[in-house]
């Protein structure tokens, strides 16, 4: 199959182009000045590829920065839920089967069990609403679209994981010690194998809708203490604060833990979520560049 990701320079999009690259697919990624909000250009870009329109597009754009989007709307509608749209419309022209990933926050967090595929939706903030928005575009589209919900993603570039582990190294150097919210549940998902994740549920011909998530759940305080103690900061205290004394701009989900059942009978079950964030943490994609780049900075 030939396959196109947009998005190709974020968290996200950097493991697909490398898990496709490993598995010998042919594929090509948008640049950064390709804008998934400009349909013509979009429509033009991959109309001009020499071997014509992909077989598999993979929608890895997104606003994800979620305050943002609160402050944002109209910024947060374009990106997260017309360019999707855009995106199905072409795609259902060219019969190319559209592949676009969507959050746990389109739920609202009330539950206390997993949340399945079929679950009542509720987002709670500008981001959810507008992810939400694109991902019910894309599978209205066509049935052989696939949308694909995760949670919690961690990976090369900006994350959770590389926020606390600079706040880690400013602690540690006398700054002000560390506060990580532990009333917010999830799966904490590596976009390594979320991508090899993925990329497998194309292959076996998955469609519609799957949730997909590294396994176990966590709070965020236990993603900052796991991250602190393999990153060599285990000495190193964290206050357990509730979201309320943040004063974020968007409310988050209190419970958003995934059921991936639908996704594992497909055979796609990733490790668990701390396996995946020592093998991060082990990686050259790392905050610190890895164990290699650790070993020359203290040599």
């Amino acid at each position: 199959m030939r396959w196109f990701v947009t998005g190709s320079a974020g968290q996200l999009g950097t493991a697909l182009v490398g898990a496709l690259g490993a598995r010998g697919h042919d594929f090509g990624e948008g640049d950064r000045a390709l804008d998934v909000t400009n349909a013509e250009a979009l429509r033009a870009f991959l109309e001009g590829l020499a071997a014509g329109p992909p077989e598999v597009l993979v929608n890895a754009a997104a606003l994800t920065q979620v305050d943002r989007c609160e402050r944002e709307p109209e910024l947060a509608q374009r990106v997260n839920a017309l360019a999707p749209a855009s995106l199905a419309k072409l795609c259902a022209e060219w019969k190319t089967r559209l592949v676009h990933v969507s959050t746990d926050y389109v739920f609202g967090g009330e539950g206390e069990r997993p949340y399945r595929e079929e679950d009542p939706v509720h987002p709670r903030s500008v981001y959810g609403a507008t992810k939400l928005a694109g991902e019910e575009a894309v599978r209205a589209a066509s049935p052989r679209n696939l949308v694909v919900r995760s949670s919690w993603v961690f990976g090369r570039g900006r994350n959770f994981v590389a926020a606390v582990l600079s706040r880690a190294r400013s602690a540690a150097e006398g700054g002000e010690g560390l506060r990580v919210v532990d009333d917010q549940r999830g799966r904490p998902t590596y976009a390594s194998d979320l991508a090899e994740g993925l990329v497998t549920l194309v292959e076996g011909g998955a469609r519609g809708l799957y949730h997909l998530a590294n396994s176990g759940e966590a709070s965020w305080w236990d993603v900052a203490r796991l991250s602190l103690d393999q990153a060599g900061y285990a000495g190193l205290p964290i206050q357990r604060i509730g979201s309320e004394e943040l004063h974020l701009a968007a409310p988050r989900p209190r419970y958003s833990v995934l059921d991936c059942s639908r996704a594992e009978g497909q055979g796609v079950r990733l490790r668990s979520w701390q396996d995946a964030l020592e093998a991060f943490l082990s990686s050259a994609d790392a905050p610190d560049g890895g164990p290699e780049q650790r070993r020359r900075a203290s040599s």
